[in-house]
């Protein structure tokens, strides 16, 4: 019997104890003496959030099955076990065998948002392992991040031993290989980051240096030794439907926040918006077989109990065999009361006419996301919709009994004048005034039209990498703007207004387009007691700026200095097949408001076809 890290008594005054107890239906268990490698696998954020992320699931599914490693989880504890566990010295562990991570081989950190740094410093704490990678011995296990955010990994450079850049199930069965011959061979720690260098897509910053021109950007980064490779290749899985995936997923004892089964049905995304770094990261498109996920959905099902399944990928109406995929879906299980969802829909009407099959009308409100209110910015960021589609779409769902509609949109986009913001209110009220065309007798009582604007980032690896932010104060009118004109209109009880936080956003800003200077900044503030930033009530702006303030750092060089064209990005060392030259083309593009085709219409020569597949090879 195992015996568990936290006594009972601290288990019963922390909230949601069974965050920590592990032990849960299809968690692996086994002998530590029988494995040669631990790998401790951690979502730094708390485990609702955690246990959602597919990611994780479908690696710890894949170390597991290897005989050789035991892969187990831990997430970050909440506030309240997290003050615990300084006061009493408690070391971070992990649920599986609920002993200390810092006796594990190592910890893989997966990198989801920028709000969740602080976090992994906690993590790296509490475990007892030296914040700072270059103070590690050979007594700590390697700390290795993966995930979106490591395509920029410069800010976390100080932390982490090595990165891994893109997709996990291509080369850490190398990884792992390596890390046994090293174990064995009694060689130094920085000779098995050497070795690690070598294989494709490990990046390890101790072995790079970087140079700054007087104006503080960067003038080159090369690595230290002849054998370090200069540039890092993404790693992508090219065929979709032979890669491992969990059959068995943990379930969780408490309600998570995707509490389902997923179906990963692709990935990639053939639209192209300028604004979006998932479509240019995730590139070629690649789809699953249909057969394939059809097995999987029965297994999952049976093996959790999950009264629901999902269906995942960035745009999934463009997934070539959704009709068979959803109509078999409904079929086989809607009567046995699985309830079946499917994010990421475009409203047309094939879209609609699944949707009126998958939900209960009445408890649904359909999501949709323009991003920009005007036609000319919708064509500056490449969204590829025009004001007649959202339309039709809203009033083929209004006529099918949908009356909540939530709109998304960006604020603070390239080239965004106040027409535009404008734009955003005058939209939402022609698509209430679309439902109240329709005769009274066939409407759902009054529509409900919810606007939210988030403010824009420009991220790394998009063409609008080079594009200024804008000031808080800015965010904050362009958020004002927009609310008043909402108040102007005449179905204005009909529209619901709400705004992203700007503070929240600024930094966001900073700590994806940052370099390795940044690092000092984190943890200064994460010393000033700043974490868990992307909730709400814990986020501690003021803090940060203190911690800016301290360590030298200028924040508008950061976030609203605009970028020339042949600036060095302190992400250009990555290769994600999509080319430079590329990107500085959509840019010049959006400058012009000319729309690119989707990748199914015609290729615009990105640079992914170098993989060799996917929808670069479709016909």
């Amino acid at each position: 019997m195992r015996k568990l890290a936290l006594s009972d008594e601290i288990l019963l005054t922390v909230e949601k104890p069974a965050r920590y107890i592990g032990n849960e239906v299809n968690s692996v268990m086994k002998d530590k003496k029988d494995v040669a490698v631990r790998f401790a696998m951690c979502f730094p954020d708390v485990y609702e959030i955690g246990m959602s992320h597919l990611g994780i699931q479908i690696l710890y599914d894949m170390f597991n099955k290897r005989e050789d490693v035991w892969c187990e989880r831990v997430y970050s504890p909440w506030t309240d076990l997290d003050k615990i566990m300084r006061e009493k010295n408690i070391p971070l562990f992990a649920l599986e065998s609920q002993e200390p991570i810092k006796e594990f081989d190592f910890l893989g950190i997966t990198i989801q948002y920028e709000m969740c740094y602080t976090n992994i410093l906690q993590v790296l704490e509490l475990s007892q392992i030296p914040l700072i990678a270059e103070e590690r011995t050979k007594e700590h296990p390697f700390v290795i991040g993966g995930g979106p955010c490591t395509y920029n990994p410069e800010p976390l450079a100080d932390f982490f031993d090595l990165f891994y850049m893109g997709e996990g199930e291509t080369v850490y069965g190398q990884l792992l290989d390596a890390y046994k011959e090293w174990k064995e061979s009694g060689a130094s720690r920085e000779e098995f980051l050497r070795t690690a260098s070598h294989i494709p897509g490990i990046y390890v910053p101790s072995l790079y240096e970087v140079s700054y021109k007087e104006d503080g950007t960067i003038l080159e980064m090369k690595p230290k030794f002849e054998d370090v490779p200069a540039k890092v290749d993404k790693q992508i899985v090219m065929e979709m439907s032979e890669a491992p995936y969990p059959e068995k997923p943990v379930v969780p004892f408490i309600k998570a926040t995707q509490d389902r089964v997923v179906l990963e049905i692709m990935r990639g995304c053939i639209r192209g918006c300028r604004f979006c770094q998932a479509g240019m990261l995730y590139r070629p498109t690649r789809q699953k077989d249909v057969k394939v996920l059809k097995d999987y959905a029965y297994r999952m099902l049976k093996n959790t109990g999950h009264e629901e399944i999902s269906l995942s990928s960035l745009s999934s109406s463009d997934y070539k065999d959704l009709e068979e995929l959803v109509t078999f879906l409904i079929d086989e299980f809607k009567g046995k009361g699985i309830n079946i969802s499917l994010p990421s829909l475009r409203i047309d009407a094939f879209s609609l006419d699944v949707m009126s099959k998958v939900q209960d009308i009445r408890k649904s409100s359909l999501t949709f996301a323009p991003e920009a209110g005007s036609q000319r910015m919708r064509n500056v960021i490449n969204k590829g919709l025009t004001e007649e589609d959202i339309l039709r779409g809203a009033g083929l769902a209004f006529e099918g009994g949908w009356n909540k509609v939530k709109l998304y949109f960006m604020l603070g986009l390239p080239t965004e004048t106040e027409e535009d913001m404008k734009g955003i209110a005058h939209l939402a009220e022609k698509i209430a005034k679309r439902y109240y065309e329709i005769p009274k007798e066939q409407r759902n009582g009054k529509c409900q039209i919810t606007i939210s604007t988030s403010f824009f980032v420009p991220k790394p690896f998009t063409p609008f990498q080079w594009a200024p932010m804008s000031t808080m104060d800015e965010f904050l009118g362009k958020a004002r703007v927009v609310n008043t004109e909402v108040k102007e209109q005449l179905n204005r009880k009909s529209l619901k207004y709400n705004w992203h936080q700007a503070d929240v956003t600024i930094l966001e800003g900073l700590l994806a387009r940052g370099d390795r200077k940044v690092a000092k900044s984190i943890l200064a503030a994460y010393r000033k007691g700043c974490i868990y930033d992307a909730w709400g009530e814990q986020f501690h702006y003021d803090r940060w700026l203190e911690a800016f303030e301290e360590t030298g750092l200028d924040l508008d060089f950061y976030t609203t200095r605009s970028r020339e064209l042949d600036e060095v990005f302190p992400w250009d060392f990555i290769d994600i097949g999509v080319t430079k030259k590329f990107l500085e083309r959509e840019w010049k593009r959006a400058t012009e408001e000319t729309v690119t085709p989707n990748c199914r219409m015609q290729c615009s020569g990105c640079g992914a076809m170098k993989y060799e597949g996917g929808v670069c090879f479709e016909h």
